[in-house]
């Protein structure tokens, strides 16, 4: 991801909070803020995956007049090929899924800020699996700094791609 402009504003910090259903007052209002320890209103701890939807290449990110990934039409919302082959973004015939997230805060986000993000590969790893076969976890690095340059946010991911798909088993096999 490769964000050139991520503006924080108030209003952004109060509809992410309420969808995530956090009622903290540090979010909101203003004169509660101020006494705590922040000294103002912030943003929740994971408000910086909202920069998403300021990079305009993010694959999830809905394209008007394009089919979405994420419309829910299907499970999934992926298409898989008759045969099993495809789906999830992972390598052969398996998929893919994010595992893991971390987020590092340099100080806090608040109203004002403009981040940029520019990500980077981090460590690459892999794990047997007896149901996926092999199972490649790769890691990134989302560096989130403010309009002065400086270092906000350092954000970790982990996904996993798996060699193959899980078959699911039938209902009677399950019961055995």
């Amino acid at each position: 991801m490769a964000v050139k402009s991520f503006p924080i504003e108030a209003s952004h910090i109060l509809m992410f909070a309420r969808s995530i259903g956090d009622d903290n007052k540090v979010y909101s209002d203003a004169d509660y803020a101020k006494t705590t320890e922040a000294g103002g209103i912030i943003a929740p701890p994971t408000f910086a995956q909202a920069s998403a939807q300021f990079d305009p290449d993010y694959f999830l990110r809905p394209k008007i007049g394009q089919p979405w990934f994420g419309s829910g039409k299907n499970p999934t919302g992926i298409q898989r090929a008759p045969g099993g082959g495809g789906g999830g973004g992972g390598g052969g015939g398996g998929g893919g899924l994010h595992a893991e997230q971390h987020f590092e805060y340099h100080r806090h986000l608040k109203p004002g800020d403009v981040l940029t993000a520019t990500t980077k590969p981090g460590a690459t790893w892999e794990r047997e699996s007896k149901r996926a076969g092999k199972l490649v976890f790769s890691e990134s690095i989302t560096e989130y700094r403010d309009q002065k340059g400086e270092l906000v946010i350092t954000a970790r991911g982990v996904g996993v791609r798996t060699e193959r798909p899980v078959e699911q088993a039938k209902p009677a096999e399950a019961k055995q």
